[in-house]
């Protein structure tokens, strides 16, 4: 309210207060209008101060209206009018910005659908060339293991022209191992993630890897366990020339890094194999030559030609290092390459030599066989007792022969004197008593 509309007895400041409120204003008017021991309550006279007001701010909003309607009107023509020019220029920027988005979405957001579709077309023909390949790879290392596998064989067909290639065994099972590999590759992104679902790569797998490795692991064991060196006891596999020695110790060097290869555990397995079935029957044939010494010589003879059999692996274990697996990362290949094939093999037997082992072994077995031969008593316990030194003799020079190696003749002095001293005690000690 300004100065020239004159003053105004309303309380203007009381009505604009943030805190004001109308129940206690209303309290205010009626106290004071009334005495608190009046008995009827006179509300009248605050009712006609209330619409007084009332009445006189509704004159002075008139007044203020009719004086300066012009002022408004033009403000509000003015207002309007801005407004709608505002809404002009707002419209035609509108309209540019939805013909550039309409001519966005032609040359960008069409394009890039149009370019997804090609995309994803790509990204399937890539997996399905990847695919392609792998499939073709191991179609390929399957037609590789086939021929391999009849060089091992030498085609299935007898015939002097046609030798077993034991060197092909090792060749197949680095095959094996290499359609393994692609195989096992199964995780995302790997090049053989879908293999397992190709039935051609189930029949390969059925069809020529399994059989190939079982035929491989088995012709490989076969040689370790048809393995002779000795020429001190008559053999069918015994090699009788120079020739036939190296061809023997190649033939096994094959086998050797053919399980080695497919599982090293097979490998130790084989020639634990290979060994017990020396003991056994160098321990059954011993056992039964002190039932009758007559055969003692020959049976002895035997067990030395045993021995030197496993002297002659022991060295070319010894010589023999673990071959290049595919399926080894560049550090496992330096470790396992550090090494040789022999080493796996006394961990395995907790001894420090084969030969040794076999004759400690050797002499814990017949130790109590022959306890139990002079318990009996009869003529088999006179003819020991009687022949003793001769039978000391004998078991002596079995432990140092057949501790040599195949043709050699010479014998270092002291060596073996500890293995020959526990095969004497094993079986004279009960003799003696």
């Amino acid at each position: 309210m300004t100065e020239s509309e004159g003053p105004s007895y309303i309380d203007y400041d009381t009505f604009l207060d943030p805190e004001f409120s109308p129940t206690a204003f209303a309290n205010s008017l009626v106290i004071a209008t009334n005495n608190p021991s009046d008995t009827p309550i006179d509300l009248s006279t605050p009712l006609s101060k209330v619409l007084f007001d009332i009445q006189e701010i509704d004159t002075h909003i008139h007044t203020l209206t009719t004086q300066s309607a012009i002022p408004l009107l033009t403000h509000t023509k003015d207002q309007a009018e801005a407004g709608q020019r505002l809404v002009t220029e707002v419209e035609a920027q509108v309209a540019n910005l939805t013909d550039g988005y309409q001519r966005l979405e032609k040359d960008v957001i069409d394009r890039y659908e149009e370019a997804d579709q090609v995309r994803i077309a790509v990204q399937r023909l890539w997996e399905t060339v990847r695919i392609g390949r792998a499939v073709a790879r191991c179609l390929t290392l399957g037609r590789q293991l086939e021929t391999q596998m009849a060089e091992v064989t030498a085609g299935g067909v007898p015939s002097p022209a046609k030798r077993e290639d034991h060197r092909a065994m090792v060749r197949a099972s680095n095959t094996i191992l290499t359609l393994r590999q692609l195989l096992s590759a199964s995780g995302s992104n790997e090049e053989g993630q879908y293999l397992s679902k190709i039935d051609l790569i189930t029949y390969l797998q059925n069809s020529v890897l399994t059989p190939s490795e079982t035929s491989l692991r088995n012709r490989a064991q076969q040689i370790i366990r048809e393995f002779s060196m000795s020429s001190l006891a008559s053999s069918a596999t015994a090699p009788t020339t120079y020739d036939q020695s190296e061809e023997t110790k190649s033939r096994t060097t094959s086998a050797l890094l053919t399980l080695q290869l497919l599982n090293p555990r097979l490998l130790v397995a084989a020639l634990q194999t290979y060994l017990r079935a020396s003991l056994t029957s160098s321990l059954a044939s011993v056992g039964r030559a002190l039932n009758s010494l007559p055969i003692l010589d020959r049976t002895l003879l035997e067990v030395s030609a045993r021995c030197q059999n496993i002297v002659a692996l022991e060295k070319l274990l010894n010589n023999t290092k673990p071959p290049h697996s595919p399926r080894s990362g560049l550090n496992d290949q330096a470790e396992e390459r550090s090494g040789t094939l022999l080493e796996p093999l006394l961990a395995a037997l907790d001894t420090s030599s084969l030969p040794s082992f076999f004759w400690r072994s050797l002499a814990e077995g017949l130790g109590p066989r022959v306890a139990d031969l002079m318990t009996k008593g009869g003529v088999v316990a006179r003819a020991l007792r009687s022949q003793k030194e001769r039978v000391k003799d004998s078991v002596r020079e079995c432990v140092l022969r057949g501790s040599q190696s195949p043709g050699d003749t010479t014998r270092k002095a002291g060596a073996w004197e500890r293995e020959a001293a526990v095969m004497v005690a094993s079986v004279m000690g009960p003799v003696g008593r």
